[in-house]
């Protein structure tokens, strides 16, 4: 996206970096750094809190040790980061496709919205979710 500024940088920066350092090692030991203390989760698939997200890479590293994601785009505008990711769960999943929303009004992450669509494995159409 052409025309961003300093604060669209480093949002889409802080983003990037909580998927490389925190979401995809899945470790829990960076969640602060990222996300704000009065973190709002809005995903009816996650109980609410810093903490729940802590625990939830936690149960994650140890059921999905094999998990992987894919990062293939990331926008801006204004406080807000979408991110468009494909999750896979274990070795020959077609996974899911992930989209996230957060807001970031000053150095942290303080609210997540998620969307959350499997891949199917004989889609209706050719064209890749991705």
């Amino acid at each position: 996206m052409a025309g961003h500024d300093a604060e669209d940088e480093r949002r889409l920066a802080l983003v990037r970096n909580l998927y490389q350092q925190v979401i995809f090692p899945l470790d829990e030991s960076r969640v602060d750094d990222f996300i704000d203390a009065d973190y709002v989760q809005h995903s009816p698939l996650a109980p609410p809190g810093r903490d729940a997200l802590k625990q939830w890479l936690r149960e994650t590293k140890a059921a999905s040790p094999d998990s992987s994601q894919t990062l293939h785009r990331i926008l801006v505008d204004g406080e807000h980061v979408v991110a468009h990711l494909h999750v896979r769960r274990w070795p020959g999943d077609p996974g899911l496709a992930v989209m996230d929303m957060y807001r970031i009004p000053a150095d942290r992450i303080v609210e997540h919205w998620e969307v959350i669509q499997e891949v199917p494995e004989n889609p209706i159409n050719s064209n890749p979710m991705f």
